[in-house]
């Protein structure tokens, strides 16, 4: 059974940063995706930023320039380093991971970000 486990979330005041960590677990297929999301009260879950397992990497036209998502393969862990935030930025983040035809969530970590 595979488990993404995030941590990092929290308050910070605008043009401040942050870093999230996301951790999966069980059996997982070498070639995947891993990647974050997120969802603001009353919006549609978007996506933030995916990289896959050869290191190409995908972000919301929102966060290029401030976001940066990373991995580490040998632990199967994805990371988003949040620069420059805005109030715009506070939403549940949650940890995405696509392998094979299976989709993964994580239990999501709040970001609130003050102006």
């Amino acid at each position: 059974q595979v488990q993404l486990v995030e941590s990092g979330g929290g308050l910070v005041q605008a043009g401040g940063s942050l870093r999230l960590s996301c951790a999966a677990s069980g059996s997982i297929f070498s070639i995947n995706t891993m990647g974050w999301y997120r969802q603001a009260p009353g919006k549609q879950r978007e996506l933030v930023a995916a990289i896959n397992s050869f290191g190409s990497t995908n972000y919301a036209d929102s966060v290029k320039g401030r976001f940066t998502v990373s991995r580490d393969n040998a632990k199967n862990t994805v990371y988003l380093e949040m620069n420059s935030l805005k109030p715009a930025d506070t939403a549940v983040y949650y940890c995405h991971l696509a392998v094979m035809v299976r989709d993964y969530w994580g239990q999501g970590t709040q970001v609130t970000v003050s102006s």
